[in-house]
């Protein structure tokens, strides 16, 4: 009987570390994909490159999915924005679903 309960309060804690790690992953991805919207509309000095480059690498295949899904409106490009609330809602859903396992 004990070990079951040592087995549940494992289940229990290894939930929650993985909730707190989607949590954290999700809204670190978020603000570098502020920050890329940020150093896309500033000039960044030659010494601060690689900081843009980093973001390119990181942010832009994901951005590219979006791009490649809604239409074009002009000079918008609104693949942040529906990119930002796919996180969000995807970051939520997992949770949710980690939840079932407590």
């Amino acid at each position: 009987m004990g070990a079951s309960i040592a087995a549940v309060v494992l289940l229990a804690d290894a939930v929650s570390a993985v909730q707190n790690f989607v949590d954290v992953f999700i809204g670190v991805y978020v603000l570098l994909i502020f920050a890329y919207i940020l150093t896309s509309w500033i000039r960044l000095p030659y010494s601060l490159s690689w900081l843009q480059r980093f973001l390119f690498d990181v942010c832009e295949p994901y951005l590219r999915i979006f791009r490649r899904l809604l239409p074009a409106f002009g000079p918008l490009d609104l693949s942040p924005i529906v990119g930002v609330f796919v996180l969000i809602i995807l970051g939520r859903v997992i949770v949710r679903l980690l939840e079932l396992l407590h």
